[in-house]
């Protein structure tokens, strides 16, 4: 508990720093650039679509009636957005993560490391095509349980989280790898990941669920088309900002935590060594004690 205290309010101080917010303007712009496009090309098509399949639905025909009933009558024209913003969000959110993480979280890393723990070696314990295909294999695992538990985001205590759990699952995976790729051996980043692994989950869905906030951004885009354009570039902001607040809390968490494993195993060695060297300068004493005794000192 005390280095996840630890790590969470130092990530906190590092996030506020301006050099965080430069380094988070090269993601925005590219995340902008996709976002607008696709709400130029694709937006309108996607509306439509999803809406000419509710008003076709049998399944939701006696639902739109309900609401007719209640005096809401044009529901449809609000849901088909919403459906297709709770759709695109899963990409959004993927790409945010992939994006932090080979362009903003190298270099953050080197910066906590630089600062916090300048004599910590670098043992290179995977490369960049390993954190590459590790990121992408959690990427399609997360996408896999996203479509598998879509059913059960009609249930509204399980659409509030389920989703935080599997981005805090996804978050934990490809952060964890990342952050000890270079610092740690293949041995150390499993032996942390096998000891820490609870705080670690934990860390990835309380950041999982900060990564929520921005949705409701991105949903009242949608609820609001005048605004359209002005909050979708905030929330794909605060989407980058979380993930980067993220790499700040996994790269003070783990880092220290390799420093206190590595600390360690020093430790131990040297208590090893101990006993043999006591034994061997206790065994070279022996003999000048007994040759300074008199020859019939012992009768």
């Amino acid at each position: 508990m005390k280095l996840f205290l630890d790590s969470l309010w130092r990530a906190v101080a590092y996030c506020l720093h301006p050099r965080v917010m430069l380094l988070s303007l090269l993601p925005l712009l590219i995340m902008v650039s996709l976002a607008w496009a696709a709400s130029y090309w694709l937006w309108d098509l996607a509306v439509g679509s999803v809406r000419g399949l509710l008003e076709n639905s049998s399944v939701f025909a006696m639902v739109w009636q309900w609401f007719v009933i209640f005096g809401v009558r044009d529901l449809k024209s609000v849901v088909a957005p919403l459906v297709v913003i709770f759709t695109v969000t899963p990409v959004v959110v993927v790409t945010s993560l992939l994006l932090v993480s080979f362009m903003m979280t190298p270099a953050l890393l080197s910066w906590v490391a630089s600062r916090r723990f300048p004599d910590l070696a670098r043992k290179n314990g995977a490369s960049f095509l390993a954190s590459l295909g590790w990121s992408l294999l959690s990427v399609l695992i997360a996408v896999f349980a996203l479509l598998l538990t879509l059913p059960l985001w009609l249930v509204p205590p399980l659409a509030m989280l389920i989703p935080p759990v599997i981005w805090g699952w996804l978050t934990y995976r490809v952060l964890t790898f990342d952050v000890l790729a270079v610092h740690a051996s293949r041995d150390e980043r499993l032996a942390i990941t096998r000891e820490h692994r609870l705080s670690l989950m934990c860390m990835g869905i309380v950041t999982g669920l900060m990564g929520a906030a921005p949705s409701l951004v991105w949903a009242s885009g949608a609820l609001f088309a005048a605004a359209f354009v002005v909050l979708v570039p905030i929330a794909v902001w605060l989407y980058t900002l979380v993930f980067a607040f993220s790499s700040l809390w996994f790269a003070h968490f783990a880092l220290a935590a390799l420093a206190e494993l590595r600390g360690r195993h020093v430790a131990s060695v040297e208590l090893n060594r101990a006993p043999l060297v006591t034994f061997e300068s206790t065994s070279k004493a022996l003999p000048a004690v007994a040759s300074a005794q008199p020859p019939n000192s012992l009768l």
